[in-house]
């Protein structure tokens, strides 16, 4: 790989022998990237302290002597995103959010609209600006748009019936079949979430548009409630398994509740 630059944001890293670190970044330029960082561990200029979690750092990365990972040559850091390690619940729906990019984002792919969506949350998390809870909403609804599994809200998955002509409050969605069910097609659904009519609009309105204004939009608590359900439900249906890290965030959410 040619020398390049690229802003980044830092999804994971493994210690890698004595002194190195293999650490995958999420770039603007590249989609995600795996790199080693030669003597990490042991240096006191060109790494220390900057190397973390979720922060973002302008990098310069090129091709190392033998085949194999390309070598992190250079890293400024631009936002240290330090409050969102400093509180255990931020630092669980940040570790949820970088493990779906990392397991559904595939090497060397350029994907700059979910790059800025993963900097605006993660800014929106350390500022405490936003409530978590909605910008986890915000955040999968996106993704699973950006990434070619936006949910069917607008009509029903089976028959086609619109929305506004379902006359139930509640509305079933089936993971499954990708989308909303009617009232006569319901029947027979593998699986299956309730969503009131309300929380479906509202899920429309975040997942397109201006980010700062999607933000900006205010959840009723049962909206934030069953958009939460559906959408960890549907991810995991979509992505074939359940984040480990959803698992932790979970534990956390019934710990503070």
């Amino acid at each position: 790989m040619p020398v390049f630059s690229s802003p980044a944001i830092l999804l994971r890293r493994m210690d890698y022998g004595d002194f190195d670190v293999i650490i995958t970044f999420f770039t603007l330029k590249k989609g995600k990237l795996s790199l080693i960082a030669k003597a990490a561990k042991k240096s006191t200029k060109r790494f220390a302290g900057i190397l973390e979690l979720f922060s973002v750092l302008e990098i310069v990365a090129g091709s190392g002597r033998n085949k194999g990972l390309s070598v992190l040559q250079e890293a400024v850091l631009k936002q240290p995103f330090s409050a969102i390690r400093a509180d255990f619940r931020k630092t669980a729906y940040a570790s949820y959010w970088a493990e779906l990019i990392y397991n559904w984002i595939e090497e060397n792919f350029k994907q700059a609209s979910l790059y800025r969506l993963f900097e605006h949350v993660l800014a929106e998390l350390d500022s405490g600006r936003t409530a978590p809870a909605v910008l986890n909403i915000l955040f999968q609804m996106r993704l699973l748009t950006l990434s070619g599994h936006r949910p069917n809200l607008i009509d029903c998955s089976a028959c086609g019936k619109a929305l506004e002509n379902i006359k139930q409050d509640h509305i079933v969605i089936d993971s499954q079949r990708g989308g909303i069910l009617c009232q006569n097609c319901r029947t027979g659904a593998a699986s299956g979430t309730l969503l009131g009519k309300g929380t479906i609009k509202q899920l429309l309105w975040v997942e397109s548009g201006d980010l700062a204004k999607a933000t900006r939009i205010k959840f009723s608590q049962s909206a934030i409630e069953q958009g939460t359900i559906f959408l960890e439900e549907f991810v995991c249906y979509h992505l074939g398994k359940q984040p480990r890290s959803l698992k932790f965030l979970r534990q956390i959410r019934n710990t503070v509740a």
